[in-house]
């Protein structure tokens, strides 16, 4: 993705983000964020041995980082961007250093911090988004950035797992260190923040409460924060109790990395995806997708613990589905968010990825009391269907 960028190129981009400066940025902090991905839940299970003490540790620090995510508009409105977006690199790289504790109470604060990390990183990175992209290119230009971090999505889950396996547990952690400082340098060497002709003037402060009030009332960022949310359940499932899957099948830590790694190769597809709901409409695209999705959760729950790699591979059918998501989901709220309300909003919008580790996290937890492990897959279908329905009826056929 990064390599065998010529130095012109560079120069040209600095001057004027295009879509390649967000895709090469998005790149680079996927593969720090990547590479640990499926370390930190097997990580989390061999501290506790507790497929119910895991989603209960992550559903707690899952509301902190809620908390902290609906903070950061104020942040903006107080400090540079581009200090926001240092502070979001730095909080991964903390998160790595508690991880390597190997701890309990570091568990926790690096849980916290990596999801302070991701959600200032994601805030900060959508504005400079909609600054930069106009709206007539944002479904090309989001594919694009999807397909750059195919690599480090498809390889960095398995190569996490396996530095923690035969290197040591601190390797990945040490890796992930490295592509994040690789992250800040190419950030201010791009110098985003430093065009004042790009800037939209100064942003009203308003507190979290008042922005959480804004977003509601207004129909189509609710509709576009369920289709976010409903996405990222997915997801967060995926990264989390596929790997737990295979562990507590006897299939094996690397197992549960490899899992992570193809799913997230389909991520190959996104351009296509980009295609498909150019042509078919998003509304049409996204709730068929939502459908198939359900249908291959249903097959993974069916399968469960006793077959675990038919589950396997059923989830790895549904992240093919979801990578279109990936690419689609974010303009449904881009179109819809007003200029002047980018920061205040992109913040309320971005607790999807916070919601959608605590709720399911917590009703995992429950489920987890009275069934086995496949019994989650089949809950998560039915959320799957209840969006598809919602997105068919209330997603304006316009988009």
């Amino acid at each position: 993705m990064i390599n065998q960028v010529r130095h012109p190129i560079w120069i040209d981009a600095a001057k004027r983000p295009t879509a390649r400066v967000f895709a090469i940025l998005f790149g680079i902090e996927s593969m720090a964020r990547a590479i640990i991905t499926s370390v930190v839940p097997i990580q989390t299970y061999d501290l506790m041995q507790s497929e119910r003490g895991v989603s209960i540790l992550y559903t707690c620090m899952s509301l902190l980082g809620l908390i902290s995510t609906l903070s950061i508009p104020m942040l903006i409105v107080r400090i540079p961007r581009r200090w926001v977006y240092t502070s979001g690199a730095a909080a991964l790289i903390l998160g790595c250093c508690a991880f390597a504790l190997d701890t309990l109470p570091g568990q926790a604060l690096g849980l916290f911090l990596r999801t302070f990390g991701a959600g200032t990183l994601s805030i900060t990175l959508s504005l400079y988004i909609m600054d930069h992209i106009k709206k007539g290119e944002l479904v090309r230009a989001e594919s694009v950035r999807m397909a750059t971090a195919t690599l480090a999505w498809t390889g960095g889950p398995f190569v996490g797992v396996f530095l923690y396996t035969k290197v040591g547990m601190i390797a990945p952690f040490l890796a992930s260190i490295c592509f994040s400082l690789l992250l800040l340098g190419l950030f201010w060497y791009f110098r985003l923040s430093d065009n004042p002709a790009l800037q939209k003037g100064p942003s009203r402060p308003a507190n979290p409460i008042a922005n959480i009030r804004r977003f509601v009332v207004q129909p189509r960022l609710r509709l576009a924060w369920l289709i976010a949310f409903a996405r990222s359940c997915y997801w967060s499932t995926f990264f989390v109790y596929g790997p737990i899957l295979m562990v507590a099948t006897g299939q094996g830590s690397l197992a549960g990395g490899l899992l992570v790694s193809l799913g997230n190769l389909f991520l190959l597809a996104s351009i296509l995806w980009g295609k498909i709901g150019m042509i078919q409409g998003l509304t049409r695209t996204i709730s068929g997708v939502f459908v198939l999705i359900a249908a291959a959760l249903i097959g993974a729950g069916i399968a469960g613990a006793g077959f675990p790699m038919v589950a396997a591979l059923m989830l790895l059918v549904g992240a093919f589905f979801c990578v279109a998501l990936d690419t689609l989901a974010s303009t449904t709220f881009i179109r819809a968010v007003h200029p002047h309300e980018r920061a205040q909003m992109t913040a309320v919008y971005r607790t999807y990825l916070d919601f959608s580790e605590i709720v399911p996290a917590f009703v995992y937890s429950i489920i987890l009391s009275f069934f086995n492990i496949g019994a989650i897959f089949i809950a998560l279908a039915g959320l799957m269907v209840f969006t598809a329905v919602f997105v068919w009826r209330y997603l304006p056929r316009r988009l």
